[in-house]
């Protein structure tokens, strides 16, 4: 069986796939690049175990990381718990499946290659994700299925934490949906400042997208907060919240090409 990891500056994810290429778990991990290759065995074995996966069927391990400082914890890992060589997503990889249209591809964070390579796998193009994580990310995938780049706004928890550390008076908030856009109190008027605040900085920016694409692209959204933030729009054609996992299986189809 495979498991693909996802190192993302939030959280890893964990996921298994079996010889048919089925997903038969995921397990979600805070991220400390501080943690040791015992400490991630302590968490993610017991979790598997739960889940009826038997860790000594782990054959292959593919990861895609955007945390350098964890890599070494994970590679060990693999190789001391699963007996695998983890092959790590790099240029080499993503290029066997997916043209990358920047000035300097090795500058784009491996998740957002990854689901682009997905997307155009599983998606019409051209396309849009919108990745709610650590940032709000807008990447672009052509309609040759290319990577074009895309856009990096600061992410909606990262947003409410500045807000919090930065106003004495600002208590920390949930993102929630204010059923109004005036609040009546601080909560309610951060709340509405954070969701139709992001929810505008979406509609803007795809709008924009799509002007100089020329085209609609189709949307799809990813990512923790995904399905409360499509709730409020219309611009969303749909939400994959396994949508790097999808990508990490393409190119490992694609290692040996």
């Amino acid at each position: 069986m495979l498991l693909a990891i996802d190192a993302g500056n939030t959280n890893i994810v964990f996921a298994v796939f079996d010889e048919n290429q089925n997903k038969v778990g995921s397990w979600r991990i805070h991220t400390n690049s501080a943690r040791t290759a015992h400490e991630y065995m302590a968490l993610l074995l017991p979790l598997m175990e739960c889940d009826g996966v038997a860790d000594d069927k782990i054959t292959d391990v593919i990861i895609s990381s955007v945390v350098p400082a964890a890599n070494a914890a994970l590679n060990s890992l693999c190789s001391k718990v699963f007996g695998a060589e983890a092959v790590f997503v790099n240029s080499d990889l993503l290029q066997k499946k997916i043209q990358i249209n920047l000035d300097v591809p090795s500058q784009a964070g491996a998740d957002r290659l990854v689901n682009a390579v997905a997307v155009s796998k599983h998606y019409q193009t051209p396309a849009v994700v919108v990745d709610f994580g650590t940032a709000t990310n807008f990447d672009v995938v052509g309609a040759d299925n290319s990577y074009e780049g895309g856009v990096i706004s600061p992410g909606i928890n990262l947003s409410i934490d500045a807000l919090y550390k930065a106003a004495a008076k600002l208590p920390m908030v949930d993102v929630a949906r204010p059923e109004k856009t005036i609040g009546k109190n601080t909560v309610e008027a951060m709340q509405s400042g954070i969701y139709w605040g992001y929810i505008g900085l979406i509609e803007g920016m795809l709008k924009r997208i799509e002007a100089e694409l020329g085209v609609k692209p189709y949307v799809i959204a990813t990512g923790g907060l995904a399905p409360l933030f499509a709730d409020g729009t219309g611009v969303i054609d749909i939400i994959d919240q396994d949508l790097t996992l999808k990508g990490l299986l393409e190119i490992y189809r694609a290692r040996d090409l």
